[in-house]
C-alpha cells in the first residue's frame, strides 16, 4: 500500500458560524442547549404548524437564541415555520452596523424594519424603560402578524425571570413573575413565548467570550445620556436586583433557584389577597366557611382513627391486628 493511501485527509477548516454552532451541541449541551429545550418541552412553547418571529435585539440573548433555533431545525423538531426579526426603534449607525456585522457572521438571515420609538421614548419623563418596552412589543407584534407568524419569540433568559419575581415585590409591591409564555392582550391570535427561560446569563456570557463574539450592551439612546452624563439616577432597578442576587449568592449558592421555586409553590391558602384576571379574592370572603371545613375534616379524621386497626401484643411476643368491630364481637 502506497504511503499516499496512509495519509489522512486533513479536517475541513469550519466557518466561525460553524464553530459557534458546534459549540452550543457540545461544550454548552448541559448549559444552554439542554436548557432551551426543556423550557420548549415542559411549557409547550412550539407546536405543529407555528410560525414563530424569533426577536433580535442585537445582544448576546437573542442572538444566541436564533442559534439555538436554527440547531433546532437542522437537528430537532421541524413541524414549524420561522422567520429571523429585528426592529430598529432607532440605533445609531454605528449599532445598527454592529448587529448587520454580527448576523452575517453567525450566518443567520435578519429582517430589519425600522421604527421611531427612541425619539418618542427621550421626551417621555416617567417611566420611560417601561414604555419603551411595551412600544416595542406592540410593533413586534404587529410586525409578525403581518408577515403571517402566530408567535414571538423573546430571548430573556433565567435571572431576567428571578430578577422580575424579587423587582414586583420591592419596587412593585406585588408576587408576579415572567411567564414563560403568554397570549397577546392586544393582539389576537398572537402569543409570546421566552425558549431562554432555563439558561443562565452567566453561561450566555461565557458562550459569547468563549466564541471571541461581541454584542450590543444597551443601545437605548435614553440609556447613552444617563451614562454620558455619569448620572447614577439613571441606573435602573433591575441593576439593583441584580447586585442584590449576586451578594445573596455568595450567602446561599441556591438562592436563584429558590427565589424561582417560590412562584412555582404559591399556596393560596396563606395568601392574604390574590388576583385572577378581573377578579379579586381575600382570605376573609371564605374564612368562615373554610373553618367549617376544617372542623368537618377534624371529625372525619377522629372518626378514622377509631376505626383503624391497631396492634395488641400477645404474650408470646407476637402482635396481631385488631380493629373496634373484632374487638367488640370477642367481647360479646
Amino acid at each position: 500500500m502506497e504511503n499516499s493511501e496512509l495519509e489522512t485527509k486533513p479536517k475541513r477548516k469550519l466557518e466561525k458560524y460553524q464553530e459557534v454552532e458546534q459549540s452550543i451541541i457540545t461544550t454548552y449541551r448541559k448549559a444552554i442547549w439542554s436548557r432551551f429545550i426543556q423550557a420548549i418541552n415542559e411549557y409547550k412553547l412550539i407546536e405543529d404548524g407555528d410560525k414563530i418571529a424569533v426577536c433580535i435585539s442585537g445582544g448576546k440573548d437573542s442572538m444566541l437564541m436564533a442559534k439555538c433555533f436554527q440547531e433546532l431545525k437542522r437537528h430537532g423538531k421541524d413541524n414549524f415555520e420561522v422567520e429571523y426579526i429585528c426592529m430598529n426603534p432607532g440605533y445609531n449607525e454605528r449599532n445598527r452596523q454592529k448587529i448587520e456585522e454580527n448576523a452575517e457572521l453567525l450566518n443567520v438571515p435578519i429582517r430589519f424594519f425600522d421604527t421611531n420609538i427612541f425619539n418618542v421614548v427621550t421626551r417621555i419623563e416617567n417611566n420611560p424603560c417601561y414604555i419603551c418596552a411595551r412600544m416595542r412589543r406592540g410593533y413586534l407584534y404587529n410586525y409578525a402578524r403581518d408577515l403571517g407568524y402566530n408567535k414571538i419569540a423573546l430571548g430573556h433568559h433565567f435571572d431576567d425571570v428571578i430578577e422580575t419575581i424579587l423587582m414586583g415585590m420591592l419596587y412593585g409591591s406585588q408576587v408576579q413573575t415572567m411567564m414563560p409564555k403568554l397570549h397577546s392582550t392586544f393582539h389576537k391570535g398572537m402569543e409570546l413565548i421566552r425558549p431562554m427561560y432555563f439558561v443562565n446569563e452567566a453561561d450566555v456570557i461565557s458562550w459569547a467570550k468563549k466564541n471571541d463574539l461581541e454584542f450590543l450592551q444597551c443601545a437605548c439612546k435614553f440609556t447613552e445620556e444617563y451614562t454620558r452624563t455619569n448620572n447614577k439616577e439613571g441606573e435602573s432597578k433591575r441593576k439593583e436586583v441584580k447586585d442584590l442576587i449576586a451578594n445573596l449568592r455568595k450567602i446561599n449558592p441556591k438562592v436563584d433557584i429558590n427565589i424561582f421555586r417560590s412562584v412555582e409553590n404559591v399556596n393560596l391558602d396563606t395568601i392574604i389577597s390574590y388576583r385572577r384576571g378581573e377578579e379579586f379574592h381575600h382570605f376573609l370572603d371564605d374564612y368562615e366557611e373554610q373553618g367549617k371545613i376544617k372542623d368537618a375534616k377534624i371529625d372525619e379524621d377522629m372518626l378514622r382513627m377509631k376505626e383503624k386497626k391497631f396492634m395488641l401484643e400477645m404474650g408470646n411476643g407476637e402482635t396481631i391486628e385488631v380493629d373496634n368491630n373484632t374487638m367488640k364481637m370477642e367481647n360479646d
